[in-house]
């Protein structure tokens, strides 16, 4: 089975969703951006999308690569935070250009893309996470156009208590 995408704007709850999949007994990957963010502030001169995105997007796109790797490899389904189209979102959010081998390295992955929208009451802002709510906004829809444009079909995933969210996308891609 190919690797099913949960995507979205920053507080999106998608985390959240993700550890509640998890519980379920699915394979999950967490979001490769925030942890490279958490390892390259901790270097001198560590690359982070503010301050050199197409060098931050080219570090996202070997990590997610190998998430997809091991996922497609796997015997159960497996869910990813956040994937290469969201790569492609960010680099046109920055206005940067977007090389092609990055439309090609957005294939492979389930033909259904969950995406979650912010949600005002739960958004926080910090070192990993300095958007405001408005630019979570703008993320999100640059995320939702992106993946379209990939050939993605793109589902919004309604909010609501964590577990009937989990549910929920389980029960479109039948594995409830």
């Amino acid at each position: 089975m190919q690797p099913i995408i949960i995507t979205g704007g920053p507080g999106a709850g998608k985390t959240a969703l993700l550890e509640a999949i998890a519980r379920k007994g699915y394979l999950v990957f967490p979001e490769v951006s925030r942890q490279l963010i958490r390892e390259q502030q901790q270097l001198a001169q560590g690359i982070l999308p503010w301050t050199d995105l197409p060098a931050f997007a080219a570090l996202c796109l070997s990590a997610m690569s190998e998430h997809r790797r091991l996922a497609a490899e796997g015997t159960m389904p497996a869910f990813v935070d956040r994937a290469i189209g969201d790569i492609c979102a960010y680099l046109a959010i920055g206005g940067a250009p977007i090389p092609a081998d990055y439309h090609q390295a957005a294939r492979g992955y389930h033909p259904r893309v969950f995406c979650c929208a912010p949600q005002r009451e739960i958004y926080v802002q910090d070192e990993e996470r300095p958007h405001s709510f408005t630019e979570a906004e703008q993320i999100h829809w640059q995320l939702v156009e992106t993946y379209q444009a990939l050939g993605y079909q793109v589902v919004e995933v309604p909010w609501g208590c964590v577990n009937e969210r989990a549910g929920w996308v389980l029960a479109r891609i039948r594995l409830v």
